[in-house]
């Protein structure tokens, strides 16, 4: 794997895109001072990931994007590339115990800034976080600031760092970057588990106490589910009586009902019977004879009292037409119709108007009449003879004539009153016939009379036996209503099971079944009671006990594995930690051989190592733990690192007494050592050869030329010694436009060309 091209965009002094190609083992960049040598190393500490704005001489994103001159306008976003030859799968992601490497025969890192300080990392064009940068460049040995990037200034920053930075400077250069990012993970996921497993431990101390009363609360139920079976067993038998009786008395009541209507069907059949006899029509018609032979009897003795009184008054004009022979005058006198005989005959007329109208015989009728007129006409023609008589003044010859008439009329009247007198008996006898067969009727129907009453009192007595039924049959479907709701009630309490019960139940002979039934029924009545008092049928409490009992035991098997993820993680730190302290300890020892060959060639002899210091601490201590100290518990210690020199011919072993020249040389021969020993893809200093003089200068490129061979050289220098081990030369000015420009030189083509 080695570094194939940095492209920068936007980024400070580089407003337009402004690649460079890295394709020999070492690489000068030169320039003059503000030229933008330094942005270039900078770029490359962005793109690998540098978040502290003061190793990028900033103090904002917006300070790391363009702000534009004269001639070229501001941007608002700055963007820098770095492409990684990865044909041989050496990038890769950590897996859990087993890494991942990347199918890709390049790998391309950017990141992005943009004026509100938004920063985008990308691998190959695909959004990333910085966590997946920074373990994907772990992979490799490649840091944001490590051991590869020394700039201006900081060549002894290694001299100077504390021993708990040299530590992690020599992890990351031995590739160790990779156990402590496993590590640190480990240790979160540890964390992450601990919490999670007081949590869990919580809830189930929690829910004890409510699993405890529901346990309480579910025996008492389980007690109760055994009465619930007795019921059910008193249910079905008790069930099974009721049934058969209400089936049973239905039955007798359908059939006493239908017994009762059809003999309420014959009654009324002789009810019709009986209205349909005559003998009260005949009864009525005799009545009606016997009413009109009355009345014809009546007229008769009207029209016979007609007649005497008609003789009478002829005898009485017979009388007075012998006493007109006595006496002239008085005979005179006789000749004006008397006041009595008109007032007699007004009467005669009413009674015989009033008898007319009194009659439906028509034949009395048309009698009453015709003596009328005759009476009518009698009384004019008596008037009409008197004033004859007065005219002819007392004829003697008409009144001899007239005596003769009155006989005769009598004579008539005399016969006719006989003849009535004898159709009196007659309608008298047939009065008396018509009663008699009348007589013989009502006995007849008096008979009937008492039959029909004996069948109406047997309708009524019918009659009130099916109301009587009727209102069992109320009963019966009263009760039937009672036992589909205790159906129900019981399907509730005790289950659909306690419903099924025997249609056609049959008790042994002799067994009182009203008896059985009603203790029975108090047996369920007091299980109700009780089943009450315990609250109904507890399903939901019981289901309640059962989520909770299984809800524990969920808990308590999330303990059991989350405790097992605890040791898993806690065997794996354990084993990172050691893989990690064995790394080390045999890359210090590589480190140290490189050391001291590198100082004796720097310095021409001396001794120069790395030591490991242990620095011992208690842990800290959380708020929530007690504040008091246990004075066993298990120390901790920090490694650190202390570089030990000696140079030749001086007694100095302590790094602040040696010089800048000497601090510089010693810090170079550390890192190519460390170089040696764990190689990086590249390696970037940038005038790190500043305070080197003309023979060290040599040296340093010597050992630049022999480093070569094991990393990628980008050397940002002034020092033509150093130019000269270059094979590419990129040169940096500013541009007339106020930005950098590129410039750049093969070194072996330039020597072909001036020869």
């Amino acid at each position: 794997m080695y570094l194939k091209s940095l492209t920068l965009n936007g980024f400070k002094s580089f407003a337009k895109k402004t690649p460079l190609v890295f394709n020999s083992p070492i690489t000068s960049v030169v320039g003059p001072n503000g030229s933008g040598k330094s942005n270039i190393v900078e770029s490359i500490r962005f793109v690998l990931g540098e978040q502290s704005m003061k190793s990028l001489r900033g103090k904002g994103g917006v300070d790391l994007i363009f702000k534009g001159s004269k001639h070229l306008s501001a941007l608002s976003r700055a963007s820098v590339s770095m492409s990684f030859d990865n044909s041989k799968k050496v990038f890769s992601f950590s897996g859990g115990l087993k890494d991942v490497h990347l199918d890709y025969d390049e790998i391309t890192i950017s990141r992005e800034v943009y004026s509100d300080g938004k920063n985008v990392y990308q691998i190959n064009g695909t959004e990333v976080r910085l966590k997946d940068i920074m373990e994907l460049l772990a992979s490799v040995n490649i840091g944001s600031s490590s051991h590869h990037i020394i700039s201006q200034g900081e060549a002894d920053r290694v001299l100077n760092a504390s021993v708990k930075d040299r530590r992690v400077m020599i992890e990351d250069a031995l590739g160790l970057k990779v156990y402590q990012y496993k590590i640190k993970e480990s240790e979160r996921k540890l964390e992450k588990t601990t919490a999670n497993l007081k949590e869990v431990e919580s809830l189930r101390r929690e829910i004890a106490p409510h699993i405890t009363f529901l346990k309480k609360q579910v025996e008492k139920f389980e007690k109760a589910r055994g009465m619930r079976l007795e019921l059910k067993d008193y249910y079905r038998e008790y069930f099974s009586r009721e049934a058969t009786r209400i089936k049973t008395k239905s039955l007798e009541l359908s059939q006493q009902k239908k017994t009762i209507q059809d003999a309420l069907l014959e009654i009324e059949q002789k009810l019709n019977e009986y209205q349909d006899d005559n003998s009260q029509a005949l009864k009525n018609s005799f009545n009606n004879e016997i009413a009109n032979h009355e009345r014809t009897l009546y007229s008769l003795r009207s029209v016979k009292d007609e007649i005497g009184r008609k003789i009478g008054r002829l005898e009485g004009m017979l009388e007075a037409l012998s006493n007109q022979k006595e006496s002239a005058p008085a005979e005179i006198k006789s000749q004006a119709v008397p006041f009595e005989e008109v007032e007699v005959l007004f009467e005669e007329l009413t009674v015989l108007i009033e008898s007319a109208l009194m009659e439906d015989n028509v034949a009395v009728i048309h009698y009453s009449l015709n003596s009328m007129k005759e009476n009518l006409d009698t009384f004019v023609s008596a008037k009409k003879n008197r004033s004859e008589r007065i005219v002819e003044n007392n004829d003697t010859n008409n009144n001899q004539e007239k005596m003769q008439e009155y006989i005769s009329a009598k004579d008539a009247l005399t016969a006719e009153l006989v003849k009535i007198e004898e159709d009196e008996n007659k309608t008298r006898e047939e009065i008396e016939k018509i009663r008699a067969q009348a007589d013989e009727q009502a006995y007849k129907m008096r008979d009937a009379e008492r039959a029909l009453y004996e069948v109406k009192a047997k309708k009524n007595e019918l009659s009130s036996k099916l109301q009587i039924l009727s209102l069992e049959d109320e009963a019966i479907n009263k009760a039937r209503f009672d036992f589909d709701n205790e159906l129900k009630e019981a399907s509730v309490l005790s289950g659909p099971e306690s419903c099924v019960f025997v249609e056609n139940f049959s008790d042994a002979e002799g067994v009182n079944v009203e008896i059985i039934q009603q203790d029975l029924r108090r047996k369920i009545e007091r299980i109700k009671i009780k089943l009450e008092d315990l609250g109904g049928s507890g399903g939901e409490l019981i289901k309640e006990h059962d989520e909770a009992v299984a809800r524990d035991a969920f808990l308590a098997h999330e303990v059991e594995d989350i405790k097992a993820s605890i040791s898993s993680l806690q065997i794996l730190i354990r084993e990172l930690k050691s893989n990690l302290d064995m790394d080390f300890k045999t890359g210090v020892e590589k480190i140290n051989k490189q050391f001291q060959e590198f100082f004796s060639l720097m310095f021409g002899g001396g001794s120069a190592f790395l030591s490991v210091v242990v620095e011992h601490k208690r842990p800290n201590m959380t708020e929530d733990e007690d504040s008091e100290v246990d004075e066993d518990a298990e120390l901790q210690f920090e490694r650190g690192i202390e570089i030990n020199v000696s140079l030749p011919h001086k007694k100095v072993k302590d790094l602040h007494m040696l010089s800048g020249g000497e601090r510089s040389l010693t810090s170079i021969a550390l890192l190519f050592a460390i170089s040696q020993v764990n190689p990086p893809p590249f390696l970037v200093l940038d005038e790190t050869d500043a305070a080197l003089d003309e023979s060290n200068s040599r040296k340093y490129g010597d050992m630049l030329e022999n480093l070569s061979k094991y990393s990628q050289l980008i050397v940002v220098t002034h020092n033509r010694e150093t130019m000269s081990r270059a094979n590419i030369l990129y040169g940096i000015t500013i541009g007339a436009d106020g930005g950098s420009k590129l410039l750049s030189i093969k070194l072996d083509e330039a020597v072909q060309i001036a020869k």
